[in-house]
């Protein structure tokens, strides 16, 4: 269980901080060798654009995690805070529809793929594998924000019923003063 925990909270920072590591190191080998040593790698690129193809995917994951994704809370600021967890469920609920038909015509796709890259001759499948992995993450963790989102949801509910409640008897206990 512990290390369920640890995937949970830390999966998508190491690939990120790895493969950014990875892209910053083959660039910056490419540089030193065009210019220091007047040759260059005929594979860095290649492989760079692939490590950030992937970084890309996983970091749409990781975004949503954090729930750092891009979006416009114009209208969310116009409610209280159950009004906003319905609109974030329903935002959650488009995204996750997104991504699973994402996941679905990706993995059509990469079923489809024959071909190799042509610097380092690897099979194209693991590059278009990037944005299926990336919204299976991304479904995943939409669905954990989206029971996150129910969870308060309803302690909002439970909290305006207990408002509710103290309200009445509040009321209650003044009639009976007043009588």
């Amino acid at each position: 269980m512990k290390i369920l925990n640890w995937l949970d909270e830390h999966f998508e920072e190491y690939i990120l901080v790895f493969l950014s590591a990875f892209t910053v190191v083959v660039i910056f080998m490419q540089v030193v060798m065009r210019y220091v040593f007047g040759n260059s790698l005929a594979w860095s690129e290649e492989i760079s654009r692939y490590a950030f193809i992937w970084l890309i995917y996983i970091g749409v994951s990781y975004g949503v995690k954090r729930n750092k994704h891009l979006g416009v809370d114009a209208l969310s600021m116009l409610f209280q805070r159950k009004g906003r967890l319905i609109i974030a469920m329903i935002a959650n609920i488009s995204f996750l529809i997104f991504a699973l038909v994402m996941t679905y015509y990706g993995v059509d796709i990469v079923a489809r793929v024959t071909r190799t890259s042509a610097a380092l001759q690897i099979p194209l499948f693991w590059v278009y594998l990037a944005p299926v992995a990336g919204m299976i993450l991304t479904s995943i963790r939409l669905l954990q924000n989206m029971a996150y989102d129910l969870k308060d949801y309803r302690s909002v509910k439970k909290d305006e019923d207990f408002k509710n409640l103290d309200r009445k008897e509040s009321l209650a206990s003044q009639e009976e003063k007043t009588v």
